[in-house]
């Protein structure tokens, strides 16, 4: 394998970037090349896409998001989207994928390898930490950090004015940052999708510790959980506690990444490579353990990565 493509598909994630240094450098080291697509799979359709060199990925390995662009691309969806993107396979010489993404992008990765036989290899990049098969993912340390910076400085202003806040944190699907980040915050309650919501036991906690002389309260919710907002109103109605809201949105999303995401992402990066030039074609690189190992590319989308819930009792055992 001579000529190895890269691309960051989905939601952008702190420590791509760093992903994208060691796939570059180790193909290069290993006398291969590389072409960069920019866009995710909509550049891949569209031909945006060229070579790069050790030049091309200077100065990128503290910076957050990703030099490659990212988007979703809803015609990759199509079989004649695929088509396009098989033509330019053929018209750039690519003979290996790596795609650094979450479970739709391997998705989507592992339908253009049954159609058109091109080896692939994932990388997990998203905040979420919700792919099966690796400890971590790309972007979730750097993101549960930023969570947890914002409580410090909102149980400041809680503390000072004598109120319950109530933070908004991503999470759709999984309550992965809203618990880790409420455990590390100190958060009195934490709302995740896992786990039934119930406003009342929630109320119920806050007018036990204002009972005894508790200043403030800090909850995390996880927007698939339900809405801060909501949320806010129910614990106001209830309680007649003076409530404040903050969603964290995209926020979460940015900065540099931590020390723990640049290693992680530069050894996933490298151990891609690995795979690629060793003959594998479908397979996802993750890290059990501390150890960076791999899977088959199939079970990291088609197994649900399960949520450690007796973090959730712990968080509700210490928040007392």
């Amino acid at each position: 394998m001579q000529r190895i493509g890269i691309l960051s598909s989905g939601g952008d994630s702190p420590g791509m970037n760093a992903a994208i240094r060691a796939l570059v450098r180790k193909a290069i080291y290993h006398g291969r090349e590389v072409i960069g697509i920019k866009r995710g799979f909509a550049g891949f359709i569209d031909a945006d896409m060229g070579p790069m060199n050790l030049g091309s990925v200077a100065d990128i390995i503290h910076r957050g998001g990703t030099i490659l662009l990212t988007a979703r691309s809803e015609e990759f969806e199509t079989t004649g989207g695929r088509k396009k993107a098989s033509k330019n396979v053929d018209r750039f010489g690519i003979e290996g994928l790596v795609v650094i993404g979450g479970d739709g992008s391997f998705t989507g990765a592992h339908v253009f390898h049954e159609e058109y036989g091109l080896p692939v290899i994932g990388i997990p990049g998203t905040i979420d930490n919700d792919i099966a098969g690796t400890d971590y993912t790309i972007g979730f340390d750097t993101a549960i950090n930023t969570v947890v910076e914002a409580i410090n400085k909102i149980r400041d202003t809680a503390t000072s004015h004598e109120r319950t806040f109530i933070v908004e944190v991503m999470g759709r699907n999984s309550g992965a940052i809203a618990l880790t980040a409420g455990l590390a915050g100190g958060a009195e309650s934490i709302l995740i999708p896992e786990i039934n919501t119930n406003i009342q036991e929630v109320c119920d906690k806050l007018n036990q510790g204002y009972e005894r002389g508790k200043l403030h309260s800090v909850i995390i919710v996880a927007e698939g959980a339900a809405s801060g907002i909501d949320v806010g109103n129910e614990i106001k109605k209830h309680t007649g506690l003076d409530t404040k809201v903050t969603i964290l949105g995209h926020l979460q999303r940015g900065g540099d990444p931590t020390a723990f995401d640049r290693n992680l992402a530069s050894m996933m990066g490298s151990k891609a490579i690995d795979l690629l030039i060793s003959g594998k074609t479908k397979s996802m690189v993750g890290m059990i353990n501390g150890d960076v190992i791999d899977i088959d590319l199939d079970n990291s989308f088609e197994d649900k990565k399960p949520l450690n819930l007796e973090l959730h009792n712990l968080a509700g055992i210490l928040s007392i």
